[in-house]
């Protein structure tokens, strides 16, 4: 069922369905409105209009209502409208009951195929007739596949719905985890689906997967998915958004049923936000601060489209370009930049009528190609775009810390004001938590109650189980693939009783979730937060004890702590701990008092409602801590 966070895959089966019964649709436009909400505008029959919007990893469903569209069109929006504005839809299909559905758009002689995903982040990612992604709206590399500009785009497997009966029999057959998670996980049906098959069938959901009669199974879960495309009845439940349970639909206007219900279920797309404050006229010297910081904000966007149109425009003429950096780079070698420059202004065809200045000072060309980009010859291009993003990323940091001020009262200048927004309360806040250093989320319970939790509600398929080799540990589950496990295994060994008990090492081991079960061998009993693991570990053996806890300040402020390699890596600005005397209260109390020295009167004042001793506490482990001096 769909609610707040996001659609399932059937409730993405009822709209596709809705989509296809509007067909021939043509694209007339694209628009893409910030944070990450895409809209095709579509023409359809007797002059029928819809707008089908795609929020990242959310939803996507037909709407009616819109703000005023971006005056300036961000890269993405005018690289969709080149290739497929014009274009006629010829079909629309999910992928199984995945969160991926494919657009397929034919103009003059070409087809595109516009993919949607709705797992995880989220994309939307524009490919050839081949599957050759020509451009995705977030470029982003994991280790099974890269979803970047140039490389073949890869669908997952196909999941269990796709199956003939027998191999769904053998699929279940396979299964090491409970009916419930097992259809939930991985058949892909989401927790409140797979509970309502578990009902309709009359099955006991606890049971385990491979006990279960598949064949009465399959033929429920079949009899599901069609009554998602016949039997469209939508039905508002408890915070969610289901296609089938309801009334009858009655038509109000020209979008179906369930994608209406979706639109008035969901929130509209936000509108940009406004660039001017509303203060009072009176107040002159507000007006002006106000003004400026419009003014500001205003010229951020700006740069971050234009160094966006940069990238695109470079990856688009990549082979030119990286002939003219190769070239460039051979005859460098022999001859001197004076020399070279007098040989291209000589020159009337070929590569040098795309160069329109040269740079010996800095062993560069200022090359055209709708934007007059800069090439570093000795660098190489892939470098060059790289100076483009980073030059992206931090202004996109000045615009969020400008936004941020926007919203926040002007105040006299005397006054010290936080430039980077406060990092807002989010739902994993509650457990332990870190971010390894190359992004992934890693989750730990603070008891057995929440180890109980994170196992049954939080834990998938593409998941990894972490647990210090130790009695009396936290759960930890690492949300993705990382490859920094070495911080995951000091993030279980330091929060488990090795660190209570004064040890300074333990041991971790790592199992894949479907290795992970609450049901006990037989005569034997499992309390809770605890779980049986069966199958092969992987150790990690004498894994060094230590957490640092520090202040982040970009790009958002927050109290952070964890492994202190992936700690140091998001502040200069922590303090490492090992297991020693101080209670977790006294410790947090001594760690605000070093922290506020070295941030300074003055900052330490402004950050009084970031920087506590509770917010600290809440990273201290439990047992006695020292801190390690520098």
């Amino acid at each position: 069922m769909a609610t707040r966070e996001g659609m399932s895959g059937i409730d993405l089966r009822a709209v596709v369905t809705e989509w296809k019964s509007l067909l021939p649709l043509w694209v007339n436009k694209v628009y893409l409105f910030p944070p990450g909400h895409l809209v095709l505008r579509l023409h359809g029959r007797e002059h029928a209009r819809y707008f089908l919007l795609i929020e990242n990893g959310k939803r996507a469903h037909l709407t009616a209502d819109l703000p005023e569209p971006p005056k300036f069109p961000p890269p993405f929006a005018m690289l969709l409208r080149k290739h497929i504005s014009g274009g006629k839809i010829l079909s629309i299909r999910q992928h199984g009951i995945q969160r991926i559905v494919t657009i397929d758009i034919g103009k003059h002689e070409t087809e595109y195929h516009l993919v949607i995903e709705l797992f995880d982040e989220g994309n939307v990612v524009l490919c050839d007739q081949q599957y050759t992604i020509i451009q995705p709206m977030r470029p982003q590399r994991f280790r099974e596949r890269d979803v970047v500009a140039g490389v073949h785009y890869v669908f997952p497997p196909p999941d269990p719905s796709t199956f003939s009966p027998e191999e769904f029999g053998q699929y279940l057959a396979q299964e090491d985890r409970d009916l419930v998670r097992a259809l939930a996980v991985g058949v892909m049906l989401g927790g409140a689906y797979a509970e309502a098959l578990c009902r309709r069938t009359g099955i006991d959901k606890t049971i385990p997967a491979r006990e279960a009669d598949a064949s009465v199974l399959y033929r429920e879960l079949h009899r599901l998915l069609t009554e998602a495309e016949v039997e469209i009845a939508p039905a508002r439940h408890a915070g969610a958004c289901l296609p089938i349970g309801g009334e009858a639909p009655v038509a109000e206007d020209e979008i179906p049923a369930f994608n209406r219900a979706l639109d008035q279920f969901y929130p509209p797309v936000p509108a940009r936000d406004s660039v001017v404050a509303k203060v009072s006229r009176a107040r002159s010297r507000e007006e002006r601060i106000r003004a400026r910081q419009a003014e500001i904000l205003s010229q951020y966007e700006k740069k971050v489209a234009r160094n966006e149109r940069i990238v695109e425009l470079i990856y688009e003429s990549y082979p030119l370009l990286q002939d003219i950096v190769t070239t460039l780079d051979n005859v460098s070698r022999t001859k001197s930049w004076q020399e070279i420059s007098q040989i291209l202004a000589a020159q009337d065809s070929g590569l040098a009528t795309k160069i329109v200045s040269v740079n010996p000072a800095e062993a560069s060309v200022d090359v055209d190609i709708g934007e007059r980009v800069t090439l570093y010859v000795h660098e190489g291009l892939e470098a060059g775009i790289g100076r483009y993003y980073e030059a992206i990323k931090k202004l996109k940091r000045k615009i969020a810390g400008a936004r941020a001020a926007m919203e926040r009262p002007v105040v006299t200048e005397k006054k010290k004001a936080i430039r980077t927004p406060v990092m807002k309360r989010r739902w994993f806040h509650r457990f332990r938590w870190f971010t390894t250093t190359d992004g992934v989320l890693v989750l730990g319970g603070k008891d057995a109650s929440q180890n109980e939790e994170l196992v049954k509600k939080y834990m998938e398929g593409g998941d990894r189980f972490v647990h210090a080799d130790v009695h009396g540990a936290s759960v930890v589950i690492v949300k993705g693939t990382t490859g920094r496990m070495d911080e995951v295994a000091q993030f279980a060994a330091s929060y488990s009783g090795a660190w209570r008990s004064g040890h300074f090492a333990a041991d971790v081991y790592a199992v894949s979730p479907s290795q992970v079960s609450k049901t006990p061998e037989s005569g034997e009993y499992i309390s809770r937060g605890s779980f049986v693991v069966r199958g092969e570990r992987e150790y990690y053996r004498d894994v060094p004890l230590a957490v640092a806890i520090g202040l982040q300040r970009e790009p958002e402020v927050a109290v952070i702590g964890g492994p202190p390699s992936a700690v140091s890596a998001k502040t200069d600005l922590f303090i490492p701990l090992k297991p020693g005397t101080f209670e977790p209260n006294d410790i947090a109390k001594k760690l605000l008092r070093v922290l506020r020295e070295r941030l300074g009167a003055d900052e330490a004042k402004g950050l009084k409602g970031v920087l506590s001793a509770e917010a600290i506490a809440a990273f201290v482990p439990p047992g006695g801590s020292d801190m390690v001096e520098p």
